[in-house]
């Protein structure tokens, strides 16, 4: 495992890590959930990601379960939790206290979050969304005073736009306050136009870290859906149509099987191509991977093996087949 600061802080994470979006307490078991962070964490991965939002609160209380089980040193390991959807318990409705950035949401979801872990507190923690109908000020103020009490360790944000960003820095820096240290977006060969461009000015001015996710596009990036629609896979989960329909787009699908028959030029499987390509962005601080079986998450800790493949002639010819490539806007 290789290991890199988080942004400018000092903070060293594996460039590898693991969430349990839509994994824990509602695709697998316990037992799973258990066999998947040894995994991680006996293969170098030394953060791992979570949110209140994730399975309505229960993702946390199985993560918590496992790393008291565990025993592992409280200092060997990152843990995150992210605020904003709130933790409904799968009753689908909240009141409008109990979602959002405000200062009141915030600090009770830190706390109930904090108790769902089993832990005196959180190393990192990720305003999930930007909430319009608070004023940045407040949130700011709030993670300062978080950290204050010793409650979070780091804060950052998750898919906030550069302009958010940069605005709550500015707040920061008004009031003396500490200001957001990492962001949470996606990143992946079909999604690559805020890290790569919106994000480029802020990686230099405040050292932004980065902690993406969805490498493989939902598993689209695995090229299981090239030839249709498998059984048992996160997309086909109930409530994830929204995800369904706008990764599966037959653009995605003709893009990623003309990439599955450049990994097999290569001599490498898809899956391991999409993680690599994420790892070679500097900018990336880590790439957290996602699994429900212990096999498919030791196969991705691999990623490391074919870093040496993707030579820059390799990746423009990556670039040539997606037809992506962010383009700049002109100065």
């Amino acid at each position: 495992m290789e290991y890199q600061r988080l942004g400018k802080s000092g903070l060293q994470v594996s460039r590898l890590s693991f969430g349990s979006w839509l994994t824990f307490g509602k695709q697998v078991g316990d037992t799973t959930a258990e066999d998947l962070m040894k995994t991680a964490y006996d293969g170098g991965v030394n953060f791992f990601d979570n949110a209140e939002a994730y399975a309505g609160g229960k993702s946390e209380e199985v993560m918590g379960e496992v790393l008291k089980k565990m025993g592992w040193q409280r200092d060997s390991y990152i843990v995150s939790s992210k605020v904003f959807f709130g933790a409904d318990g799968g009753s689908g409705s909240l009141m409008p206290t109990q979602k959002g950035l405000n200062r009141k949401h915030v600090v009770e979801a830190c706390d109930q979050a904090l108790k769902r872990l089993q832990m005196d507190y959180l190393d990192l923690y990720f305003c999930h969304r930007p909430d319009k109908n608070t004023p940045i000020e407040e949130t700011v103020w709030t993670m300062h005073n978080l950290i204050q009490q010793g409650k979070i360790l780091y804060w950052g944000t998750s898919e906030w736009s550069a302009q958010e960003i940069m605005e709550a820095h500015r707040i920061a820096e008004r009031y003396n306050l500490i200001g957001p240290t990492m962001e949470q977006p996606q990143y992946n060969m079909l999604v690559r136009e805020k890290v790569e461009v919106e994000y480029d000015q802020i990686y230099k001015t405040v050292g932004l870290g980065t902690t993406i996710w969805s490498p493989l596009a939902s598993g689209v990036l695995t090229g299981k859906y090239n030839d249709g629609f498998p059984e048992d896979t996160r997309l086909g989960i109930e409530g994830m149509e929204w995800l369904k329909d706008r990764t599966l787009a037959e653009q995605n699908l003709s893009r990623v099987r003309k990439v599955s028959e450049f990994a097999r030029e290569l001599e490498v499987s898809m899956p391991l191509l999409a993680i690599a390509w994420c790892l070679k962005n500097d900018n990336v601080s880590t790439v957290i991977l996602g699994a429900s079986k212990t096999s498919q998450l030791e196969e991705n800790l691999k990623a490391f093996d074919i870093l040496d493949k993707l030579t820059d002639e390799s990746m423009t010819k990556i670039d040539e087949i997606l037809e992506n490539k962010p383009v700049f806007p002109p100065f």
